[in-house]
């Protein structure tokens, strides 16, 4: 298997009342955050990527009817947890995540991937940010508010 790409994306998913729909991974339980994921390919455009892991960790299209992909145009650089290293290239430390918001029209059970996720909670904003393992993954969804506040 080719080592992951230390470049990704975090997708948080939410509804215009600001429900954040979490998951719970199925390599550490009790871990819950948005939809993640790395690039497949050096040349996918991280829209792409967002795209992609949207649709195999959820089941959600970010192009159906009512779905607004948004890139929010931030970045958090961050140590990789040594415990998946092992998934990049020797002497990779650091991953580059891009950031996204998909609002959906209404909090709906997504299709989990089984050997990625599971379980699933959607949560007002504030309280899925307290639940994220991940302290970059509860700074995006503290973001959520000003990112769909619109123009003041």
């Amino acid at each position: 298997m080719a080592p992951k790409i230390p470049q990704s994306v975090l997708v948080v998913i939410h509804t215009p009342a600001l429900e954040v729909l979490l998951i719970e991974r199925a390599d550490a339980p009790g871990f819950w955050q948005s939809v993640t994921g790395s690039k497949d390919a050096l040349h996918e455009s991280y829209a792409q990527t967002a795209a992609r892991e949207v649709a195999e960790e959820t089941g959600l299209d970010v192009r159906a009817p009512g779905h607004t992909l948004t890139d929010w145009a931030l970045e958090n650089v961050y140590e990789i947890y040594p415990q998946w290293r092992h998934r990049y290239a020797p002497g990779v430390t650091h991953n580059t995540e891009h950031l996204f918001g998909l609002c959906i029209p209404r909090a709906v059970p997504v299709v989990l991937s089984p050997r990625e996720h599971r379980d699933q909670v959607w949560l007002p904003w504030a309280q899925a940010a307290e639940r994220c393992f991940s302290p970059s993954n509860a700074e995006a969804i503290s973001w959520l508010p000003r990112m769909t506040a619109g123009p003041n």
